[in-house]
């Protein structure tokens, strides 16, 4: 099974689609950590449209061999991030190896164009939304800073992301559409593993 998990910054794809794949044992593909890997192999001088990124059980991100997860979270790769991602080069290469790691596996995967793009036929499509205010709070509890600054950058994020040419951010016609804005994680959770016993269900008949 498929699951796509889609949805602007903070809006809580990484926690949700995290700790679905734990309880249902599948993989869990942060691709949104693929396009910091990708950021983090421009800043190193290597192509980002060439990068050799794989993906391990729990999410761990393997650039040119190197696990390098835990450089990820960095601020500085936040705009970094996102410029890369806007280059058509980079998400065509990084779309391919998306599918390929898809590919015969149940896995969650979690991005801004999952449902839309990269996994058409996923058997689940979630896009998760919470209001920008809301995603500037948990952003300032995450990792600190200015209030202001982070609100700031999550709105040049989200018109950056829904406007792009390339893949824009968008649901899916079919995606159920889940307002994080006054949900806990574990709510959030518990909505999203009934609708997969609900899909479930269905391809069992």
């Amino acid at each position: 099974m498929k699951i796509a998990i889609d949805g602007p910054a903070a809006a809580g794809k990484t926690t949700l689609a995290r700790r679905l794949a734990e309880e249902l044992g599948y993989l869990f593909v942060p691709t949104g950590a693929m396009y910091r890997a990708a950021a983090l192999a421009k800043k190193r001088g290597i192509p980002p449209d060439r990068a050799r990124i794989e993906v391990r059980e729990g999410g761990r991100i393997i650039l040119e061999g190197e696990d390098v997860t835990d450089l990820l979270s960095s601020p500085d790769l936040d705009e970094l991030s996102s410029q890369v991602a806007v280059d058509g080069r980079v998400r065509r290469h990084l779309v391919a190896l998306q599918r390929q790691i898809a590919r015969g596996r149940d896995v969650v995967m979690e991005g801004r164009d999952i449902g839309t793009v990269v996994l058409p036929d996923a058997e689940l499509k979630l896009f998760l939304w919470a209001d920008p205010e809301e995603r500037a709070r948990r952003r300032l509890a995450e990792r600190g800073g200015d209030y202001e600054e982070i609100l700031a950058a999550i709105r040049r994020r989200d018109e950056r992301d829904s406007t792009r040419e390339d893949s824009p951010l968008r649901p899916a016609p079919d995606a159920v559409i889940l307002d994080t804005t006054k949900l806990s994680p574990d709510q959030v959770l518990a909505e999203a593993l009934r609708l997969v016993e609900e899909r479930l269900a269905k391809l069992d008949r």
